[in-house]
């Protein structure tokens, strides 16, 4: 292969496409190496960055000001910005639909912008969680159409999943090992060289893309299986009146005890990612039973806690109807403001069906963007009233600023622990 930079990387250009939770700290990253274009449409987000204000508090305010004022980020809306750089890197969302079907539009659109400005020798890399095979069937199709170049001959592709987890401050992206790949061997270990210019952990080379996506895709949905089986758990143990958690621990002193705990399952990737994959064995003729069995185990334990939450308010006989609830945390995991796929909401619309007045309180997400996306209008601190008024508090999510409150259960209010986060002596009921 020839390029105009496999044999010095350290002349490369890099553009980030998409500077959301895992874009912003991969742009930031590279960036104290390499010159480095960080392009997103949302004009909003750029200004933000602009100013060193990241709401996704993935990275810190100095650094990100930092490498702006060095101008090693340079950050853009603009097309036409990216045409210098020579190495694209794509880390939009790849979500599901409403009937959980894959959304590849946020891939394809950034797919057509580079493909706008796409030059012989140029690298295309995708972090996006796909299914096996997307990158070469679905993606290069649309680089070739817009840029009239030729895959594995004018221009090359490679595929790194993105391991970023939110609001995790100790597994970083540098510390986090990273898988690579490439269209061609030579070009699989320029990209694996890259990635190890910045990733401390180290690296793994894949044989090919389509081992990297697949790789990627069965990470999360493992982890959703496991979860799913210990929500299963809870719901047996309930009706046996059984402590879930104390089960967990118990069994859990066994040296190969996998160490899950039951909850809600959201997020952008543990809630969305097996569907991909289902999505890909379906299309072949293979019907997943447990990787869907677990999504209909998780995506049922919002109605689930509802459920309970009543059931516990009718046997203390308080008011199931226009009763006053509190929801405690919107975001989809503890301490971070990403709520992207909160099955919070869940509980919130389960209960508003048994015409409940609902409040949702949560310090760390944006209240605006909540509104727009979800339709509810979260309190902020100001308008919190005394937590007595409510007949029920749902503790969703374990935000450090609510294990500071003063929450015990009484007679005239039932305590839910979702997380089970709290003294069980202090909650009525915990999954």
């Amino acid at each position: 292969m020839q390029t105009a930079f496999s044999k010095d990387l350290n002349n490369s250009k890099l553009a980030i496409i998409g500077l959301g939770y895992v874009g912003l700290p991969l742009a930031v990253e590279f960036a104290k190496k390499y010159k480095v274009f960080g392009f997103d449409i949302n004009t909003t987000r750029i200004n933000a960055l602009k100013k060193g204000l990241d709401d996704t508090l993935e990275v810190e305010e100095s650094i990100l000001k930092e490498v702006v004022h060095a101008e090693s980020l340079m950050l853009t809306n603009q097309t036409v910005d990216l045409a210098a750089a020579n190495i694209y890197i794509i880390t939009v969302p790849t979500p599901t639909d409403k009937h959980h079907r894959p959304d590849l539009s946020p891939l394809i659109a950034a797919s057509k912008t580079v493909g706008q400005v796409l030059k012989r020798g140029d690298i295309v890399i995708y972090e996006s969680t796909v299914y096996p095979g997307c990158t070469e069937e679905d993606c290069v199709p649309v680089l070739e159409q817009q840029s009239g170049l030729s895959f594995n001959t004018d221009f090359f592709v490679g595929y790194s999943p993105e391991r970023i987890n939110p609001g995790d401050k100790q597994h970083t992206l540098t510390k986090i090992k990273k898988v690579t790949s490439g269209s061609t061997p030579e070009v699989a270990t320029l990209i694996n060289q890259l990635y190890a210019s910045i990733i401390e952990a180290g690296t793994f080379q894949a044989s090919s893309i389509k081992v990297a996506e697949a790789a990627k895709v069965i990470e999360n949905s493992q982890r959703d299986i496991n979860i799913a089986f210990v929500n299963e758990l809870s719901k047996i143990f309930n009706l046996l009146e059984i402590d879930t958690k104390e089960v967990l621990e118990a069994a859990g002193t066994k040296w190969n005890f996998l160490n899950f705990s039951p909850g809600l399952v959201g997020g952008h990737c543990i809630g969305v990612d097996p569907y991909y994959l289902a999505q890909k064995a379906q299309e072949v003729g293979y019907h997943p039973d447990i990787i869907l069995a677990g999504r209909r185990v998780n995506d049922s334990m919002g109605k689930h806690v509802a459920t309970e939450l009543i059931k516990h308010m009718m046997r203390k006989d308080l008011k199931v109807l226009e009763a006053k609830v509190l929801i405690l945390g919107f975001a989809f995991k503890e301490n971070c403001p990403d709520y992207r796929n909160t099955r919070v909401i869940d509980i919130y619309h389960e209960l508003r069906s048994f015409d409940m007045e609902v409040d949702i309180y949560d310090p760390w997400v944006n209240r605006g963007e909540v509104k727009r996306e979800y339709g509810v209008d979260l309190l902020d601190q100001s308008q919190l009233p005394n937590l007595n008024q409510y007949s029920a508090i749902v503790l969703a999510v374990a935000h450090q600023d609510f294990l500071k409150l003063n929450l015990k259960k009484s007679n005239n209010q039932v305590i839910f622990d979702v997380k089970s986060t709290l003294p069980k002596q202090n909650v009525d009921a915990r999954l």
